[in-house]
């Protein structure tokens, strides 16, 4: 293809929907994501489905998106490959923010937060604010969790199951 060309959207979804590597990442996420609903279930007794749309908790999905990916690209590129390179870097970033700044942020919500309720407004003659999110980033014990989970899901899901292309394939014997 020339670059003056432009494949058609069909080509276009095709090839996203064959890209086993975002599938299962995006599956470890979800895993993370899910699992902090029965752990909710399992530990507080509660049902509480907010947690599957919340950052931060046990375990971190971020963390199983993005080294579930990166994790996928190696097996599929290899190991040595720029690209792998790449998503590893920024899976270090992604890891580092969420128990790091992301934390620091959420703590720091929590002291505003209490500020906030002791004296009402932060400035004299305020209303009291809305409480500021704190539950933003992750304890190191979340993100190694998450981190685990990542890898654990994408690649059996990649190396027995596929892309959805090829389970579409395989499910209608086009393959």
């Amino acid at each position: 293809m020339s670059g003056t060309e432009s494949p058609d959207l069909a080509r276009v979804l095709l090839a996203i929907a064959d890209n086993g590597a975002l599938w299962w990442g995006l599956a470890a996420c979800g895993t993370a994501q899910l699992s902090k609903l029965v752990i909710e279930l399992a530990v507080y007794r509660r049902w509480n489905p907010k947690v599957l749309i919340e950052t931060g908790g046990m375990p971190s999905s971020h963390s199983a998106l993005m080294t579930g990916t990166t994790a996928a690209l190696g097996w599929q590129l290899g190991f040595d490959d720029p690209l792998f390179a790449l998503a590893a870097v920024l899976c270090f970033v992604v890891l580092y923010d969420a128990s790091g700044v992301r934390r620091a942020a959420g703590l720091t919500a929590e002291r505003v937060n209490a500020l906030v309720a002791d004296g009402g407004g932060l400035v004299a003659g305020e209303p009291p604010a809305k409480p500021l999110k704190q539950n933003l980033g992750h304890t190191r014990l979340e993100v190694l969790i998450g981190s685990l989970m990542g890898p654990a899901v994408a690649l059996p899901g990649l190396v027995w199951v596929g892309s959805p292309v090829q389970l579409a394939q395989h499910w209608l014997g086009l393959a």
